[in-house]
């Protein structure tokens, strides 16, 4: 029986969630399983992944066959690492305490690439959110200094239009005089 480690589709529809499964190779994608070694939820930003990274060595060492998609999960995680370093122990070119360190160091390293990138990207977003806010800010002004413009245009063409008026109004009171 060939067993694969791949990906079992749960969640509503357009919302998938995943396990993440040792499977005999000729069962359903969401049929029965063997072990459920995971989960993978790809809607959250960044996709949450948890993964029992033993036993998805021990599946590996056994035999098992990762589909493509599980195969980056493991890798991401640490397991095909895990299973490389676990192998050099079989044969005799590291010793397990050698494999354990190597493997801690590489989780810390990644750890701290994710940590950095995760800044990054919040920082990216705090300065497009300053951006945004500073060309709205310029918006705003240029429609306020727009606005008062043509308030004092408006006003400008009232007083004109009181001075033109006034100036009818003396120039026939004047006609009215001559007359007389």
């Amino acid at each position: 029986m060939s067993v694969k480690i791949r990906l079992q589709r749960h969640g509503k529809k357009g919302k998938p969630f995943y396990w993440i499964v040792a499977a005999d190779a000729r069962a359903k994608r969401d049929g029965k399983y063997l072990e459920k070694i995971g989960i993978y939820n790809p809607v959250s930003n960044p996709a949450t992944i948890e993964l029992n990274v033993d036993k998805a060595v021990e599946w590996l060492q056994n035999g098992a066959q990762p589909t493509s998609t599980a195969r980056n999960i493991l890798s991401y995680k640490g397991a095909l690492l895990k299973n490389h370093l676990m192998v050099g122990v079989r044969k005799g070119a590291l010793t397990e305490e050698e494999a354990e360190k190597k493997f801690n160091a590489w989780l810390e390293d990644k750890a701290n690439r994710i940590d950095a990138k995760k800044d990054s990207i919040s920082k990216a977003d705090q300065e497009a959110k300053a951006q945004a806010l500073a060309a709205e800010k310029e918006v705003n002004e240029k429609r306020e200094a727009e606005a008062k413009a043509a308030a004092d245009e408006a006003e400008a063409a009232a007083k004109a239009a009181e001075a033109e008026a006034q100036a009818e109004e003396a120039s026939e009171e004047t006609e009215e005089t001559k007359e007389d």
